[in-house]
């Protein structure tokens, strides 16, 4: 009897890619996760099991799409929402957060990325921060797992554009020392952490 089609893919077949994973199919991903788990610990782990799912290529699609979203919402307006949630806005920390707003799924990414206020809608009154670090890595685990290699040797890096080392600069259009100026660009926000 022949087993070979139950073996794990040989990573020797696994070229590296800059395509990102559909986006639909990402969505699906992330938005299955939610009303499944009351942690993010419990959703890294249940997101990692349905990526590993996908063929290898499609996990690392999933994490050159994580990135894209990333990038898309490196703003002024998304770093000022951050502040008001967490308190401070490290460069670190700002990775975290928008990985914590992609988390959310779908519509809660995009009315945030239209404007960061809609956020107020996620505030949960037992969270003591909004981050969430580990969303980052669920594609890289679940490639670990399935390959035994490390995703990041099967980037294409050179035809991939989103990467921090490419983030556009941008410069902040409010400032932690003037209440005011944070209020105008998340006044709901503002009104509902702050003292």
């Amino acid at each position: 009897m022949d087993d070979s089609n139950n073996l794990p893919k040989s990573t020797n077949s696994i070229a590296k890619t800059s395509i990102m994973l559909d986006e639909d199919l990402y969505w699906q991903i992330v938005e299955e996760s939610l009303p499944h788990v009351e942690t993010q610990e419990e959703q890294r782990q249940m997101l990692i099991k349905r990526i590993e799912q996908l063929a290898p290529e499609e996990i690392v699609g999933f994490r050159l799409r994580t990135d894209q979203l990333l990038y898309d919402t490196y703003t002024s307006e998304m770093a000022c929402a951050d502040k008001i949630l967490n308190g401070y806005c490290s460069d670190d920390n700002f990775e975290y957060f928008r990985n914590w707003v992609i988390s959310r799924g779908k519509s809660v990414y995009y009315a945030a990325k239209e404007n960061p206020d809609t956020l107020v809608s996620q505030v949960v009154e037992v969270w003591d921060f909004y981050e969430f670090e580990l969303f980052w890595y669920v594609a890289l685990d679940a490639f670990s797992n399935k390959t035994g290699q490390d995703l990041y040797d099967y980037i294409d890096e050179g035809n991939f554009h989103y990467t921090e080392s490419k983030y556009p600069s941008i410069e902040l259009n409010w400032d932690e020392d003037d209440p005011d100026s944070m209020k105008a660009i998340c006044p709901q926000l503002y009104e509902r952490i702050q003292p």
